[in-house]
């Protein structure tokens, strides 16, 4: 089942951000559920990240939950928000 994780960072995180960034890209390297995308979420200038962004493919929502309280970005204290929301995919057109 497919699930949307929309974080969006608290206000002046960027130098923690930094800090955890490299342990958050080596933990969605160990494919805890399968990521099928993500990146950050940018301001619209491109120039400053504001939150991460994820679709997963995961048995139930109890499995992205532990996926996402796990991670170095959570853990450190980077999200003020995150949404976690069932995902129904209509349309792909990714090439």
């Amino acid at each position: 089942m497919l699930f949307v994780i929309h974080c969006i960072d608290k206000p002046g995180m960027e130098a923690a951000r930094a800090a955890a960034i490299e342990g958050h890209v080596a933990y969605l390297a160990t494919r805890p559920i399968k990521v099928v995308m993500s990146g950050p979420l940018t301001s619209d200038d491109g120039a400053r990240v504001v939150g991460s962004f994820f679709i997963v493919d995961a048995a139930d929502r109890a499995a992205v939950e532990g996926f996402q309280a796990a991670d170095p970005l959570y853990r450190a204290g980077i999200w003020a928000t995150v949404d976690v929301r069932a995902f129904s995919k209509r349309v792909d057109n990714r090439d």
